[in-house]
């Protein structure tokens, strides 16, 4: 099983935000971005701060695969 966020990055290119922008405006560490970058876990705190700061749900940033 693993995760994507191919959903996230779409989203910010659709508001026209760049990564640093969301670090800061969802107040998350440049370590959890990186983690992200490579689509690896991250911790549930990180991705409702990402949420909130997008107003948007848990399943509009990411995606599980099962395989």
């Amino acid at each position: 099983m693993g995760v994507s966020y191919d959903k996230l990055w779409h989203l910010l290119i659709d508001r026209h935000m760049s990564k640093t922008q969301l670090i800061k405006e969802a107040h998350i560490s440049t370590n959890a971005m990186a983690h992200l970058g490579k689509n690896e876990d991250v911790r549930v705190e990180v991705l409702v701060k990402i949420c909130d700061a997008l107003s948007c749900e848990v399943d509009d940033i990411m995606e599980i695969s099962h395989k």
